[in-house]
């Protein structure tokens, strides 16, 4: 298999990373809402349904990688504690705020994925148009996450605005390190 175009190298290993990531946040919420199951048992199930889908996200990245030779970021092993941890301290601090970061988080990827769509509308080359199908799957299954996240009060969360401007943010500078470290 030839290598992508280097665009598509560096959408390719974003996307991965930001899956990876998302998985990590709902590992770090799962981690300390199962500490009480029997009270935070609603949640958890929006949570592990959420995380499974981006798992299927993770996996299908993480096959594109292996297929078309593209170098993960170098900097996974920090997203993967970033994320763990950000998903831990947004559940400590309860459901609302656990739900505002899903709903941060999901904004910026929906906003991101709608940039990689733009660039990726008028190719005619076979895997672009691949990429380009995927992502509207998965950027429909994000827009659905955030949906839940609102609908389960995440704009409730004490400090919500701060809150959901720090996590996008962060996402924004995370994405843009991912593209090419």
């Amino acid at each position: 298999m030839t290598k992508p175009l280097p665009h598509l190298e560096d959408m390719i290993r974003v996307d991965h990373a930001g899956e990876h990531g998302a998985v990590r946040i709902y590992d770090g919420q799962r981690a300390v809402f199962s500490k009480n199951q029997s009270k935070h048992k609603r949640i958890l199930h929006l949570i592990d349904e959420m995380a499974q889908q981006e798992q299927a996200h993770l996996r299908y990245f993480d096959e594109l990688i292996v297929k078309h030779d593209v170098r993960p970021t170098a900097l996974s092993p920090f997203w993967h504690i970033a994320g763990f941890a950000l998903g831990a301290a947004t559940a400590c601090m309860g459901e609302k705020a656990a739900m505002a970061c899903t709903a941060a988080v999901e904004a910026e990827i929906d906003a991101h994925y709608g940039a990689q769509l733009a660039t990726l509308e008028n190719s005619t080359a076979p895997l672009e148009q691949s990429l380009a199908s995927t992502i509207t799957a998965f950027r429909a299954d994000e827009a659905a996450h955030r949906q839940t996240a609102l609908d389960e009060g995440a704009q409730n969360a004490p400090g919500f605005a701060l809150l959901d401007k720090a996590i996008r943010a962060g996402c924004r500078v995370a994405i843009k390190l991912s593209q090419k470290i």
